[in-house]
């Protein structure tokens, strides 16, 4: 169709269009060989799979399908009361103000339960710390909707 600076070909097939260079040497000859044999390529470095259909012509490039994978990492949110960072400025000497977050104070305690008759160990906020103190454990956990059995 049409001639780049690049030395190389335009091929325009009724669903797609590529560009494919054009070399004469032995080791783009076998490579192509090598690709239309095979129908694909497979890219070392980064794992993405070029494919190409039967006139030879490489199509899109398609990344293999990996679900990403999360680290576990325990949240700063107390399970009983809903805490969570706030979000705040920090503002300096000459008034400057830069985003910062205050984290919740959570500290893991090992907390009788009289119905299980054993020790749980919660990581919790020092507020639902002082609610458990005064209303007791079931009535705080039945209130968040815990299951302590599980723990």
């Amino acid at each position: 169709m049409a001639a780049s600076a690049t030395s190389g070909v335009f091929l325009t097939n009724a669903s797609s269009l590529c560009f494919r260079k054009t070399d004469s040497s032995k080791r783009s000859s076998l490579r192509t060989r090598a690709v239309s044999e095979l129908g694909f390529v497979t890219s070392q470095l980064s794992g993405i799979k070029i494919s190409c259909n039967q006139c030879d012509v490489i199509g899109a490039l398609s990344a293999p399908l990996t679900p990403r994978i999360q680290p576990i990492v325990a949240r700063r949110i107390c399970p009983f009361t809903g805490k969570k960072a706030n979000r705040a400025n920090k503002v300096s000497f000459s008034n400057h103000k830069t985003k910062k977050l205050q984290f919740v104070n959570l500290q893991y305690k090992r907390i009788w339960w009289e119905a299980g008759k054993r020790y749980v160990k919660l990581r919790l906020s020092t507020k639902a710390l002082k609610t458990i103190e005064k209303n007791g454990l079931d009535a705080v956990a039945k209130k968040a909707g815990i299951d302590l059995r599980k723990e």
